[in-house]
């Protein structure tokens, strides 16, 4: 792992852990996640409100 994938590594995890707080705190994007039926469609969600999940942390 190089040092850039390391740090996209480090900013996918601050994304999903900011991601889980939000979806905590709101009864209703917990509902719209969890009709979610693919992975694109929660990427498409999580971008929406804001934050980029869709690229794994070796993809540039």
């Amino acid at each position: 792992m190089t040092k850039n994938d390391y740090e996209r590594f480090l900013y996918k995890i601050d994304q999903l852990n900011k991601l889980v707080e939000l979806i905590k705190e709101s009864p209703s994007k917990y509902n719209l996640i969890i009709k979610c039926e693919t992975h694109q469609e929660v990427v498409e969600l999580a971008k929406k409100w804001g934050y980029e999940i869709g690229k794994r942390w070796g993809e540039y």
